[in-house]
């Protein structure tokens, strides 16, 4: 199959998830046809000297859906980028931030480029003349579209996109708001570049606290102890992993990346392995593990453990090996990592998947604090850090006086901080991604005919939206 084939079973995929959901909704057949398409999309080619050469690069801006403003949804440069692709991601995007209460329409973009093939001057050039066509576009503002890093860019580009947008848009005291995933240093947040894998970990071990639902899977509630397997090492595998070993207690079991897999039932040290990688280029010949070469890689994927979380690009379960994955719950990290064929083979096993529309939601959570810092022009903590330490100490102060009793100086510490900006942004983190899969699987118990929790993240954010179109007086 073509990588153009590929990318289109995708698209297909997230419309027969949508169609599956929609049935459900009770919503009129019209209304529904607008919530589905993508309602602006702008392919553009441009040239870039490269060198002593010209390049006509080709790209994309997506805007999925304009039922709240500005729309949101980060920009990949991939060789694999196509218009369907994008168009999918947007879709996604859409959903994802109903899901999850943030008030955005959801966009995506894409530049069909590998970006390891470019100098960073050369990427500079690519991604400053990407940003000038949108702004011509009228594609890009705070309060048109706001885009975010995505495969193969990061606070770097878009960085470059902050300062090109500010260049044109010199008079827009809020242009900071134009971009979001930007270094710290240049109106970014803390705990962004953390935030999607950080989502996933609370969306996993949220979903690992319902008894009943881990004993149909013959697992004990509760995350820690459980074995897991990681498909890619990019940033949001990477922090996946680090955060569920060392906050989750989660025994890592399988690695897979570029260059192969590795397997230990025992267990493997995530941050023995990224220095491994770092100092070898590598995840190979890891001390005590089985190797996958590079052809066989996705093998590790149906190794033995209880949870599997692909981290890497869409379409890596499909039909022919969703027979052979062990697993028993599958977090879908990455965005389309499962095809609806294989969906309906793991969920006749018993797997319980939970969908990337809800499960990578962490990302433009954290994108939509970042995007509010910008409008408020101020720091997280800054005007209640201070008054609640206080507060706090005075408590202790408090409790010392009537228990005659001396809380410890560390202690003392540890209790009356007040919250740093880090703090309050995992915090809102955390109680988004638990209330979201809360209502995902209210939803489900309350739908009789909806079994699965892709069907009822669907369906929860397709009725979310259409809810918004019935208030706007659209759809009578």
């Amino acid at each position: 199959m073509s990588k153009a084939q590929k990318n289109g079973s995708f698209y297909e995929s997230v419309l027969k998830f949508f169609d599956n959901a929609a049935q459900h909704t009770g919503l009129h057949p019209g209304l529904l046809e607008q919530i589905k398409v993508c309602n602006a999309v702008y392919k553009m080619k441009f040239p870039v000297r490269i060198g002593n050469d010209y390049r006509v690069i080709e790209a994309y801006r997506v805007q999925h859906s304009h039922h709240r403003l500005p729309t949101k949804g980060g920009i990949r440069y991939s060789q694999r980028v196509n218009q369907e692709e994008v168009m999918a991601l947007a879709t996604l995007m859409s959903l994802k931030c109903a899901i999850v209460d943030v008030p955005f329409g959801g966009a995506k973009g894409g530049v069909t480029i590998n970006p390891w093939d470019f100098t960073p001057k050369q990427l500079e050039k690519v991604t400053r003349r990407y940003t000038t066509e949108l702004v011509r576009r009228n594609f890009i503002g705070p309060a048109i579209d706001v885009p975010a890093p995505d495969y193969g860019t990061g606070g770097r580009e878009m960085s470059w996109i902050y300062d090109t947008y500010r260049a044109l848009n010199d008079d827009d005291i809020n242009a900071a708001g134009c971009v979001t995933g930007k270094p710290v240093s240049l109106n970014g947040i803390r705990g962004r570049e953390e935030a999607t894998g950080r989502g996933v970990f609370y969306g996993l071990r949220e979903a690992a606290e319902y008894a009943p639902d881990m004993k149909k899977l013959g697992l004990t509630p509760g995350i820690a102890g459980k074995t897991m397997i990681v498909q890619g090492l990019g940033n949001v595998g990477s922090y996946t992993a680090k955060i569920s070993q060392a906050e989750g207690d989660v025994v890592i079991v399988g690695v897979s990346e570029f260059e192969g897999a590795i397997y230990n039932p025992k267990g493997i040290d995530i941050f023995a392995l990224l220095k491994h990688r770092k100092e070898t280029g590598s995840i190979l010949n890891f001390p005590g593990c089985k190797n996958f070469p590079q052809k066989q890689r996705n093998k590790v994927l149906e190794m033995p453990c209880d949870i599997l979380v692909p981290a890497a690009l869409e379409n890596q379960i499909t039909k022919e090996n969703a027979p052979r994955i062990k697993a028993k719950i599958i977090g879908e990290a990455a965005n389309g990592p499962i095809t609806s064929e294989a969906e309906r083979i793991l969920l006749k096993k018993g797997v319980l998947i939970i969908p990337d529309v809800f499960l990578n939601a962490g990302g433009v959570t954290v994108s939509y604090f970042e995007w509010l810092k910008n409008l408020s022009h101020m720091r997280f903590g800054r005007m209640d850090k201070r008054f609640n330490q206080n507060t706090y100490a005075r408590l202790i102060d408090l409790v010392e006086t009537m228990t005659g009793k001396t809380v410890g100086k560390a202690e003392r510490i540890f209790v009356a901080r007040g919250a740093d900006e880090i703090d309050l942004v995992r915090s809102g983190l955390e109680e988004t991604m638990i209330t979201a899969y809360e209502s995902i699987r209210a939803a489900m118990k309350r739908k009789k005919k909806i079994h699965d929790l892709r069907t009822a993240a669907f369906f929860t954010a397709i009725e979310k939206i259409g809810n918004d179109y019935l208030a706007m007086g659209i759809f009578p």
